[in-house]
């Protein structure tokens, strides 16, 4: 049996989706097990740029069956234009390689308005990406949401089952508009939002999506019984995981290995491998604590070099040094096999390389992540830069300095390295 795991230990877009696209060569299916439109894995192939939310990063390979999983959450109208997208790009989304388990929840538009309202009565903002993902899962939680298998039942009663998630929203809003009136808040007020506006909106894409819908795990269990590939698609990463992140700075779902099995619908004893993703360096979208970040001429060379632009709201990323007490605290909640290294050129440019491995903690020095690390400093230690990766194709042909840097990785997290990114196609990949 041959079942592997790819997941982000950082902050998210370390490269998941072209790790994805890499291991996908021989798969049998990849599924995407977690998150929603907020998340964007991008590949590049072929020369060819292709950004992904919702479609799994195996899309692009018209042999292999992709999956969006019951764990993720989606919105029609993102999917229904990413399907579109795809094809007009010559990229085959049929029937034969494009599933949608009939168990993963809906994202209507009140959702994104729920995600607006929240930010507007925080003081400390999360900086989500307003895309209506958390007060899915909110809902979903609540137990009042609704899932891709209700698309298909009788109208009336989905329009009776969408009234019945509604009824929390619009008392919500109507609260939040007095204050809005009364001068608290400086926001545009919220619409009131009726059963039949969000019907409408499911029949408006039931139609590019219905024939995708299906029951899972009679397609899981066969190529189980296979012995088939299967890659299980993580998003997001560790540190913006529910429970095992920066909370409250976190994602509302829970991409850590376990909660992606479990999204993914596959239990952990079937999964043989589980590669981390992380880059040469950190970068990290919205609000939160980040004890490496660079606020100066370096974190802009970084950025720029790095391309490092949010794939889902084109937000410059904030950037920094790579944070190994973060990596090496993943490996055992996430039961690491191995690990993919990207963006190794890109950091190889600077001469000199800090890289993180403890922390000034309450007077102590520590080698562990607090709960609290916003009031870590960090300790780094200095490696040489300046190396070119250009033209190597293995690890004995990288640079010294290079390859210094990958072993340090390896003897600091005590996790092998198995891949490493030296560059944004996946071609630029070297099996260690």
């Amino acid at each position: 049996m041959s079942i592997k795991m790819i997941v982000g230990l950082q902050y998210g877009d370390e490269g998941k989706g072209r790790a994805v696209h890499y291991e996908a060569k021989q798969a049998s299916i990849v599924i995407r097990a977690t998150g929603g439109s907020n998340a964007g894995h991008t590949v590049v192939a072929n020369g060819k740029k292709y950004a992904m939310h919702l479609l799994p990063s195996a899309i692009i390979r018209p042999e292999v069956l992709s999956m969006i999983g019951p764990g993720v959450v989606a919105d029609l109208q993102v999917l229904t234009e990413e399907i579109k997208q795809m094809r007009d790009a010559g990229i085959k989304v049929e029937r034969d390689n494009f599933v949608i388990s009939e168990r993963t929840h809906i994202t209507f538009p009140h959702h994104k308005q729920l995600d607006r309202l929240y930010e507007m009565l925080k003081s400390n903002k999360v900086g989500t990406t307003g895309r209506g993902v958390g007060t899915t899962y909110e809902e979903k939680a609540r137990r009042t949401n609704l899932r891709m298998h209700d698309l298909l039942i009788d109208s009336s009663e989905l329009k009776n089952k969408i009234a019945e998630n509604l009824k929390v929203y619009n008392v919500l809003v109507t609260e939040a508009n007095k204050l809005i009136e009364q001068g608290v808040y400086q926001e545009d007020k919220f619409p009131i939002i009726t059963a039949d506006e969000e019907f409408e909106y499911c029949m408006t894409y039931k139609e590019a999506i219905k024939d995708y819908i299906a029951d899972i795990y009679p397609i899981l269990d066969k190529a189980i019984e296979k012995d088939e590939l299967i890659i299980i698609e993580g998003a997001q990463s560790f540190w913006l995981d529910n429970d095992h992140g920066d909370y409250p700075m976190t994602t509302s779902s829970h991409p850590n290995a376990s909660g992606t099995a479990s999204g993914a619908g596959i239990g952990p004893t079937l999964i043989n491998e589980v590669i981390g993703v992380i880059k040469a360096y950190s970068s990290r979208v919205g609000n939160g604590p980040f004890i490496t970040e660079q606020k100066n001429e370096i974190g802009d060379k970084i950025r720029e070099w790095g391309h490092e632009y949010g794939t889902t709201t084109g937000r410059p990323r904030r950037t920094g040094w790579l944070d190994l007490v973060m990596v090496k605290h993943t490996k055992n909640p996430s039961g690491l096999t191995s690990l993919c290294v990207n963006h190794l050129d890109t950091i190889g440019k600077l001469d000199k390389i800090n890289v993180c491995i403890g922390y000034k903690y309450k007077g102590q020095v520590i080698k562990h992540v607090p709960i609290d690390k916003e009031n870590c400093e960090p300790i780094y230690q200095e490696m040489k830069g300046g190396w070119n990766t250009e033209g190597a194709t293995t690890f004995e042909e990288l640079p010294k300095e290079a390859q210094e840097y990958i072993k340090f990785i390896e003897e600091y997290t005590g996790v092998p390295v198995k891949y490493i990114g030296v560059g944004a196609d996946e071609k630029r990949t070297i099996i260690k």
